[in-house]
């Protein structure tokens, strides 16, 4: 069999060379022939409008003597076939029958469409139809032994950034972040001592005031992962409408590269500009595409790291969008490995050994030094398609990475799903955003920070505290509740009755996002007053910090019911959720008719009705559940079931607790493309108020 083949490749050559012989004959053109007598030059013109459309390093000389895909020599006598394709163009011809052999008719040098391309053993004979082209010699009945598929993705061809890029821009956004700091109550008596006195510490984003395509920025490099295994066939059509509304509404600095993946993973698509002809290039690679075979969502992964880490120049916002339907097929069996999870966001330890396969810039752990610095920090965010999906391995990946994990229950709401998404990346407002918290009085201590998946340290013996956020989209809120133990006052009988006490300072310092400059915010003290007597108005609780709690104990509610969800014990599982929803009922937010208090009411009522049974939570009880706490561990706008706004209903119609109005308006542009509704959900509004406010 080894000697049948190695006469095979030696035959391919001349074979090759003679039809390309009969091509120059027949050709008008003037040609000059290549020292190896295989390849010929186009015409000065035609190498001019080639290099005009050239995005990368390549020049045509260069890709007469190199393989343009592996980079490796075009020499004849080498043991390769070489396929010269209608555009002048050469290639080692198992590199570029692979390539075509995904749906790609595009010369990845010039960007133009071939009509004839090389043909490699299909697995049926309905795999490629070419009625009347020519394919290299052979016969369409006629199927050659597959040749070894080689790296076909070489990331070096990315797109560099414009000449206005490379240098960062001054800074026209002059509001700065916000900072709020409000303790719980206004005054503690001076005898007492607190142990556990919540503080809440937020920040907000400045807004945007035009469309994000057009407003000056922070450009994003995005890579789209897509899932086009074999039961993605129905929902092809579907994916490849969203996918174009991304391409659509990037900006012309925005990049952009498609990876897909079934049994295994491929870059269809390079790291390009959307502008003029890599939008139009993009978009074709994605109409392209044909789904078949397993489900390998590891390599997709990986695949779409090694684009963003092999950058020569990169963006200032990066990230990734992974869409799947099913299970990983390919790495073990990850239904066995998930059956005894319990609760995955409030147990960052969890130890899943699928996750071992995912790249150090998803999971810090798989360093090879043990060390979780990373150098490049990737946010993933995944979407679940259907009730079919993995949901704890796309929630984990996710949850790991920083980013968000989105349940799209039904294939209708996958492009608003996607809208919502990047309406966040698109209005990136500041990165490395972190909050530190001094104590600054004797015996004020920071006892514990509840930050949902958010970094916070304690150093200094609690006598100081950092959170760090990250990045803020425009108008992005995040809270966190600080919890400070307070010393019993020791002033002497002779002092003012209403002495005060200073708690907390608060820092925020962060980078913008367009100019890269480090700034930082106005410091916010935290004072309360210590009387020997509390007067009604020092008894009024805030009505924020109260708000806050509520949504950390329903998020610890439905986590815990979640747990017993997975033992299968649903009757504990429903009694917890009912109990808190009395207990989030008599709140005094909740009584003020706090609109975020009336959203957690109706998220409770809807994973009580996802546990009903454990048929239904199997279904999609689960994945509605992760995404919510997905959502609440970041302060993230995720898409959740077969709504792409959250448990509308009467009292609380329409609203997402997280969506900002960028979010907003990117949905309401795909729901109008798609004809569906034009109405903007409702914001959930907060506010500041020490007694109960009713509407």
């Amino acid at each position: 069999m080894a000697s049948a083949w190695r006469k095979l490749k030696k035959s391919l050559i001349p074979k090759i060379s003679t039809h390309r012989d009969d091509d120059r004959r027949r050709s008008s053109s003037s040609s000059s022939s290549s020292a190896n007598g295989i390849v010929s030059s186009p015409s000065p013109s035609s190498v001019s409008r080639s290099s005009s459309r050239l995005s990368y390093s390549f020049s045509f000389r260069s890709s007469k003597k190199t393989c343009a895909i592996c980079l490796g020599s075009l020499k004849k006598g080498e043991g390769q076939a070489i396929f010269t394709a209608e555009c002048s163009h050469h290639f080692h011809f198992n590199c570029i029958a692979t390539n075509v052999q995904h749906g790609n008719r595009i010369c990845p040098i010039c960007r133009s469409e071939w009509k004839d391309i090389p043909f490699q053993a299909p697995g049926s004979a309905n795999d490629f139809r070419h009625n009347n082209s020519t394919i290299l010699g052979f016969r369409h009945n006629w199927h050659p032994p597959s040749l070894p598929v080689l790296e076909t993705d070489q990331f070096s061809l990315e797109e560099p950034l414009s000449a206005t890029q490379v240098a960062p821009a001054p800074s026209t956004r002059s509001q700065p972040i916000t900072i709020k700091a409000l303790p719980e109550f206004p005054a503690v008596l001076a005898s007492d001592a607190v142990s556990k006195f919540p503080v809440l510490v937020g920040v907000s984003a400045p807004p945007f005031h035009v469309d994000v395509r057009h407003f000056n920025r922070a450009p994003i490099d995005l890579v789209a992962v897509l899932d086009v295994s074999g039961s993605m066939a129905g929902k092809l059509s579907l994916l490849k409408r969203a996918v174009c509304f991304i391409i659509q509404n990037l900006g012309p600095l925005d990049r952009v590269s498609i990876v897909t993946f079934s049994s295994s993973a491929r870059r269809i698509f390079p790291l390009r500009r959307m502008r003029g002809s890599g939008q139009d290039d993009a978009i074709s690679a994605v109409n392209a595409l044909s789904s078949g075979g397993g489900t390998n969502i590891a390599e997709g992964l990986k695949k779409g790291v090694r684009v963003l880490e092999e950058r020569r120049e990169q963006n200032p916002i990066a990230s990734i969008m992974l869409l799947s339907d099913g299970h990983d097929t390919l790495n073990d069996d990850t239904r066995s490995l998930y059956r005894n999870v319990q609760n995955l966001t409030s147990n960052p330890n969890y130890s899943l050994q699928y996750l071992y396969l995912l790249p150090a810039s998803i999971c810090s752990r798989n360093t090879a030094s043990g060390n979780e610095a990373r150098r490049l920090s990737i946010p993933v965010h995944t979407f679940g398609f259907g009730s079919e999906h993995d949901s704890n391995a796309m929630h984990a990946i996710s949850d790991l990475s920083g980013g968000t994990y989105s349940f799209i229950e039904t294939v209708d709401n996958l492009q608003d799903a996607f809208a919502r998404c990047i309406g966040g990346l698109l209005s990136v407002v500041a990165q490395d955003v972190r909050l530190t918290i001094q104590s600054l009085s004797r015996g004020v201590q920071i006892g514990s920070i509840h930050s949902g998946r958010y970094k916070n340290e304690i150093f200094n013996l609690g006598q100081k505290a950092t959170i760090d956020v990250g990045s803020l989209y425009a108008d992005e809120e995040k809270e966190f509740l600080v919890y400070v133990s307070i010393p019993a006052s020791s002033r002497g009988e002779g002092e003012a009755k209403l002495d005060h006490m200073s708690l907390l300072e608060v820092l925020c310092s962060n980078k913008d996002s367009t100019s890269s400059e480090i700034v930082e915010s106005r410091r916010e003290r935290v004072v309360i007053r210590r009387p020997k007597v509390l007067s009604p108005t020092d008894k009024m609780v805030c009505l924020e910090v109260d708000r806050q709690k509520n949504r950390l104990a329903v998020a610890d509610a439905i986590a815990t019911a979640q747990r017993m969800a997975e033992l299968g014990i649903l009757d504990h599982a429903q009694a917890v959720l009912s109990e808190q929803k009395t207990t989030l009922l008599s709140s005094v937010s909740a009584q003020a008719g706090d609109d975020l208090c009336k959203w957690l009411e109706k998220e409770l009522t809807e994973t009580a009705q996802r546990m009903a049974t454990l048929q239904l939570y199997e279904q999609s009880g689960r994945a509605y559940v992760l995404s919510g706490l997905s959502s609440h561990s970041w302060q993230r706008a995720t898409t959740r079931g077969h709504s792409t706004t959250i448990l509308p209903g009467e009292g609380a119609s329409g609203i997402n607790s997280y969506e900002t109005p960028s979010m907003i308006s990117m949905v309401s542009k795909s729901q109008c493309l798609n004809g569906g509704p034009s109405q903007q959900p409702q914001m959930v509004t907060k506010s500041c108020s020490l007694t109960p406010r009713h509407k």
